[in-house]
C-alpha cells in the first residue's frame, strides 16, 4: 500500500471494512483453471479484441442496477466475442455473489475471473474460479507476495492490480505475471486514461498486461490497444444496454472499415492481420490526444 486508508474514497474505505469481515473457506481449493494468456491469444487469433467482460449488478460509482440473470448476461457477453469474464462475487456495495460466479462459470467455457477485495489467505477458498484479483494499493509487500503465491498453489491465475508506477514495481518485484492497470484512482474515484499510458511502457513484455476502467467506446478500445494493452476489462459500458451487442462492439474495435484504410495500413506495414486490420501494438507513450471518458 503506498497511501494511508485515509487517503482513500470514503466509498473504498467502506468496501475494505466490509472485506475484512468477510469469512474465509473452510477447506483450502484446489482448481484446475482455464488458461486467461491461452483466451487472449485465441482472441487475438480471431481478429477480436481480447475482452475481459464483466457482469457487474452495480457500483458505488454508478446509480444503475442491473436486475437481469447473471447467467443470461454472462452467455451474452460470450456470444459477443468476449475472450473471458469478470464476476463481482462482493455482495455489500456491487450487488455480487459466490452463487453468481458458481453459476456462470458452470455455464460458460471461458477464464472466469472473481472479482473481490482478498485480504486473507482463506478468503481465496470461498469459491472456485479461473483468476483471482489481488489490488495492490490494500495489500503490504509481504502480504501481496504471499497471496499471490498461495493463489497458484490452489491453481488460480492471479491478476494484480496496479494504479501507479511504484504500484506496477511491487507487482513486479511480487512476482505478477498478469497485471491490471485501474485507470480509476480509489482516492478520488476519478478516471484518466493517461493511467494506463504512463505506466504500461515501464511493465516488462513478458506480463499479460490489461488496462482496466473507463473503456466504454472502440475509441478507448483502440486507444488502450495502441498503448500496449493485451485486453480490456469493461463493465458498465457492457451491462448498460444490450450485453451482446456491447460486448461485440468492443471486441471488434479495431477493425478497419473501409478499403481505403486497409490500403493505408498495408502501405505502411506490409501486411494485414486477415481481418483488414493491423495488430500493432507498442507500449509507448502515444502523442495524440483523446477525450477522457469516465465510465467504468
Amino acid at each position: 500500500m503506498d497511501d494511508t486508508e485515509e487517503a482513500l474514497a470514503p466509498a473504498v474505505r467502506e468496501i475494505l471494512d466490509s472485506a475484512r469481515t468477510r469469512p474465509g473457506g473452510d477447506e483450502r481449493l484446489s482448481v484446475e483453471p482455464r488458461s486467461l494468456p491461452d483466451a487472449f491469444e485465441r482472441a487475438e487469433s480471431d481478429g477480436r479484441v481480447p475482452i475481459l467482460a464483466e457482469v457487474k449488478p452495480t457500483s458505488p460509482t454508478t446509480d444503475r442496477t442491473n436486475d437481469g440473470d447473471p447467467v443470461a448476461l454472462a452467455k451474452a457477453m460470450v456470444d459477443g466475442g468476449a475472450a473471458a469474464l469478470s464476476v463481482l462475487t462482493e455482495p455489500d456495495h456491487f450487488g455480487g455473489s459466490i452463487d453468481n460466479l458458481e453459476r456462470i462459470r458452470a455455464a460458460v467455457d471461458v477464464p472466469v475471473l472473481r472479482k473481490d477485495f482478498i485480504l486473507r489467505e482463506e478468503q481465496l477458498d470461498l469459491v472456485e474460479s479461473d483468476v483471482v484479483l489481488l489490488i495492490v494499493r490494500f495489500l503490504d509487500d509481504k502480504t501481496l507476495s504471499a497471496l499471490i503465491a498461495a493463489a497458484e498453489d490452489r491453481g488460480f491465475q492471479a491478476l494484480v492490480e496496479v494504479h501507479t508506477k511504484a504500484e506496477l514495481e511491487q507487482a513486479i518485484d511480487a512476482g505478477a505475471s498478469i497485471i491490471g492497470v485501474n485507470n480509476r484512482d480509489l482516492a478520488r474515484l476519478e478516471v484518466d486514461l493517461a493511467t494506463f499510458e504512463s505506466i504500461a511502457p515501464r511493465a516488462p513484455e513478458d506480463v499479460l498486461l490489461i488496462a482496466e476502467s473507463g473503456i466504454s467506446t472502440p475509441t478507448d478500445v483502440r486507444r488502450m490497444v495502441d498503448a500496449g494493452a493485451d485486453g480490456l476489462l469493461v463493465g458498465t459500458a457492457i451491462m448498460d444496454g444490450d450485453p451482446r451487442e456491447n460486448t461485440q462492439q468492443l471486441v471488434d474495435a479495431t477493425h478497419v472499415e473501409s478499403a481505403d484504410q486497409v490500403t493505408e495500413s498495408v502501405d505502411r506495414s506490409g501486411e494485414t492481420d486477415g481481418h483488414g486490420a493491423t495488430q500493432s501494438k507498442a507500449r509507448e507513450p502515444e502523442t495524440e490526444t483523446y477525450d477522457t471518458e469516465t465510465q467504468s
